[in-house]
């Protein structure tokens, strides 16, 4: 039951830190503005209109009282009443008295009157309109075989002063609401300013010097990325160059020995020799092929329908075959997307006859699907071809070498861009690469 309830508050308060902070700070205001609006309509206007309207009509029943007493004459009555008391009065004569009236439920000064007069006339003999006139109100009592009618001003029964008290204590509120709104949006902003560096450096994108800002922790947060971007981004470079430098190294030696294999005269040595230094050389480029993926490259926008014309338009292969290529636009880095679309289609192509390449959009990703007619891969072993230098050789083509970077560079730029990459059978019984990126 608990977990229930927790679960229902947890869905009903917002989720986003701006509206939280907002809600801690509203919430209080406006419970301080109920409390003090009931306790002032309870204890200091209801009970003051009370009192005036209970005065009102002790005047409407000592005029009626002296009015009906023969010593007194019942124009001068009138009169006075009328200039003292300030009731415009006057007696009608009508036998058929209609004391239905309409009162408003919402209003307190009809609830007011209908009590004070009920408890000293009757319930049938009043009658009364407090919304006919503006600043008065129609009052008729039953006398004898007419009504008095009485035009007494509004503010004989209801006090002014609650207009100025509503206005008071509602216009500050919604200035200090303003207020809090200015403040929080200027503490949340640099929240969201980390957040989308964080994300911009996730993706892999160049983010120049970035400038911490808001209180001190948020402050203190800021930095700490900052270093850790730092650190990240020399830990990266460090490996890109030392992985350069070795291949980079390394081609000197193997061209020497290729120079040297060319003077040797037993060609059957030679060519064996010479297949095994284009090994050496074929993964020295993959070394740099992988290297390359932490270079830093500027983000633009992409068609990915021609970014995979231009593929098929540079691998000259007719059987890899596009189709559904719905227009498609992302920011990304051109060239990691390429280069990682050709791996997986390269593969698809040296282990496979036939390559298809699907591409369509959801509600807010692009989905690119890559599927061949080949051997395919165990499904116990879909998490490990992403594994750096991990090789499947055994399972697809024993006559085919590599270094097992290919499925390792796929995966770190789709997740460099925020997308994701999944492995499955494909419909030609080969395997399926699905790609899902955001844009």
């Amino acid at each position: 039951m608990f977990y229930g309830l927790n679960k229902l508050i947890k869905n009903l308060l917002p989720k986003r830190l701006f509206y939280r902070a907002l809600l801690i700070v509203a919430v209080p205001v406006i419970v301080i503005q109920v409390v003090i609006t009931v306790v002032f309509f309870d204890s200091l206007w209801i009970k003051t209109n009370k009192g005036m309207t209970r005065a009102l009509v002790n005047e409407i029943k000592t005029f009626i009282e002296a009015y009906n007493n023969d010593k007194y004459d019942k124009n001068e009555i009138t009169n006075l009443f009328s200039i003292y008391q300030d009731l415009n009065i006057e007696y009608f004569e009508d036998e058929n008295f209609n004391s239905n009236f309409k009162e408003r439920w919402f209003s307190p000064i009809d609830r007011t009157l209908r009590r004070e007069l009920k408890s000293r006339f009757g319930s049938e003999e009043f009658w009364f309109n407090t919304k006919n006139y503006k600043e008065l109100i129609d009052l008729r009592i039953r006398y004898k075989s007419g009504y008095f009618k009485f035009l007494v001003p509004r503010d004989r029964v209801s006090s002014s002063s609650a207009r100025l008290f509503g206005l008071w204590i509602t216009v500050p509120a919604l200035i200090m609401v303003l207020i809090s709104l200015i403040f929080l949006k200027n503490q949340t902003r640099p929240i969201t300013a980390l957040a989308r560096a964080a994300e911009r450096f996730g993706k892999g994108e160049e983010i120049e010097e970035f400038k911490p800002s808001g209180a001190a922790e948020i402050r203190q947060a800021g930095l700490e990325f900052d270093r850790m971007r730092k650190r990240i981004n020399r830990h990266l470079n460090q490996r890109s160059e030392m992985l350069s430098g070795i291949s980079h190294d390394l081609r000197t030696p193997l061209t020497r020995l290729k120079l040297q294999l060319a003077m040797v005269k037993q060609k059957d040595i030679s060519s064996n020799m010479s297949k095994d230094i284009d090994e050496m050389e074929g993964m020295l480029n993959d070394y740099l092929q992988f290297a390359k993926t932490q270079t830093k490259e500027s983000t633009s926008t992409i068609n990915l329908s021609n970014l995979f014309k231009e593929i098929k338009k540079d691998l000259k292969n007719d059987n890899l075959t596009l189709s559904n290529s719905e227009e498609t636009i992302l920011t990304g880095r051109a060239s990691s997307l390429k280069r990682c679309f050709e791996n997986v289609i390269n593969n698809g192509l040296t282990y496979g006859k036939k390559v298809y390449v699907n591409l369509h959009k959801s509600s807010n990703r692009i989905i690119i699907n890559i599927e061949d007619d080949g051997p395919g891969i165990p499904e116990d072993q879909y998490r490990n071809v992403f594994k750096p230098f991990f090789r499947l050789d055994k399972s697809r083509s024993l006559n085919k070498s590599g270094v097992g970077l290919g499925l390792a560079i796929v995966e770190d730029i789709i997740n460099s861009h925020g997308g994701n990459i999944q492995l499955g059978v494909s419909q030609y019984k080969g395997l399926q690469v699905k790609i899902s990126l955001p844009f």
